[in-house]
């Protein structure tokens, strides 16, 4: 097998691309010492055309395949998209629109988070060969082995695409993956933008002074983290960036008092940046200080009980529905629910809702039991006696 090597090559490849329903798409990379992903191989294929592309080619410029990426007359599919996407999103142009094989496995009951080896087996009832599955896809020359294993990834793809949509479409499921899609796709979660580095993270408190510090201290790691090209981590653990917002230490004293900084911190070269970032933030902390969402109405006492009866409810409506009960809701959805009727939710809006959300509300207001039968659960509604006149 030969890959593409030069933009030539890519160009004809889109061509075939052209006016084809679908291409399903995977990626080749490595991140594990770096912040920005190195994109090492591109494989591609539809029913009629497959292809290996190589980025790391001197003479590549990947431009044609990007277009291919942003043709919205073309759906992209991919299994576990979230970081092929976010190469793309690099690279400007976001798979749109996206079909993402894992999350419409975990609609059609196939389980939470399917591996792509696992959903080719219930639906091609083929085993992949996975003896190339740690190679380092940057170094060259690849061998026919390990270009043969990375092609398998889509050509396989593309042939349980149809039918994977197809159950979705016969069971009515398939509005719930294209809404999961959109959300996917949303540029802002991919957004690499230092001052908005905060957002991925979750801030414990809220005066303004904690949450200026905790920007700006997320700022200056994402940034240096970006400069450096290193992970985040690296450079500062995120239980840091808490501990620094609370404490907000202005001198190399209070940088060595602390337990989630690396010892000596503050001696380094990145002491003195970050110290002055914090005192800036401190500074300024009313006009710097990010609008977040408080929590909401305070939970009651027995919150937490709520809580495990609705994890006990959404498990027992998944099975109902025979769909991964990830999909429907998380334990951050089932909090808020606990806490507030009204929450802003995804498992209170739309299908989530007809699907979980109407009886979660139901089973808080005591409207609705839960039996076990056997080893299952049962959702019963609970018949109350008239009041009396």
């Amino acid at each position: 097998m030969t890959p593409i090597t030069t933009t030539a090559e890519l160009t004809a490849f889109c061509e075939q691309l052209r006016g084809q329903p679908y291409v399903a798409v995977d990626t080749e990379f490595m991140r594990e010492t770096t912040y920005w992903p190195k994109l090492c191989l591109i494989q591609a294929a539809t029913p009629t055309a497959e292809a290996v592309i190589d980025p790391l080619s001197p003479d590549m410029d990947l431009s044609p395949f990007l277009a291919v990426m942003a043709d919205p007359s073309i759906e992209k599919v991919f299994h576990a998209a979230r970081q092929d996407v976010e190469i793309f999103s690099n690279l400007g142009a976001i798979p749109i629109p996206l079909f993402d094989t894992q999350i419409a496995g975990m609609a059609a009951g196939f389980g939470e988070q399917i591996a792509y080896d696992a959903l080719v087996r219930h639906m091609l009832k083929i085993d992949l060969d996975k003896s190339s599955r740690f190679t380092d896809w940057a170094r060259r020359p690849l061998s026919e082995a390990q270009l043969t294993y990375a092609l398998a990834d889509v050509t396989h793809l593309a042939r349980l695409f149809p039918m994977l949509r197809g159950r979705l479409e016969e069971s009515g499921r398939l509005a719930w993956v294209t809404e999961e899609m959109r959300a996917m796709t949303d540029p802002a979660l991919y957004d690499v933008e230092p001052e908005n580095a905060w957002k991925r993270l979750r801030p414990r408190r809220h005066t303004s002074k904690y949450l200026s510090v905790f920007r700006a201290v997320a700022a200056w790691r994402e940034r240096t983290a970006q400069t450096r090209d290193q992970p985040r981590g690296r450079i500062l653990k995120d239980e840091a960036i808490d501990e620094l917002a609370t404490q907000t230490p202005t001198d190399a004293d209070g940088f060595n008092r602390l337990r989630s900084v690396p010892k000596g911190f503050a001696g380094s070269k990145f002491g003195p940046e970050l110290i002055e970032a914090i005192r800036e933030a401190v500074k300024n902390a009313d006009t710097y200080a990010p609008q977040t969402a408080k929590s909401g109405p305070s939970a009651p006492q027995a919150a937490g009980a709520v809580v495990e009866l609705l994890k006990v409810l959404l498990k027992a409506r998944a099975e109902d529905a025979d769909v991964a009960s990830k999909l429907i809701a998380t334990v951050a959805d089932l909090e808020k629910i606990a806490a507030d009727d009204n929450a802003d939710t995804p498992a209170l809006q739309g299908w989530r809702r007809d699907a979980f959300g109407a009886d979660a509300l139901k089973l808080k207001r005591g409207e609705l039991a839960l039996v076990l039968d056997g080893s299952r659960v049962r959702v019963v509604e609970v018949r109350r006696a008239p009041k009396p006149d």
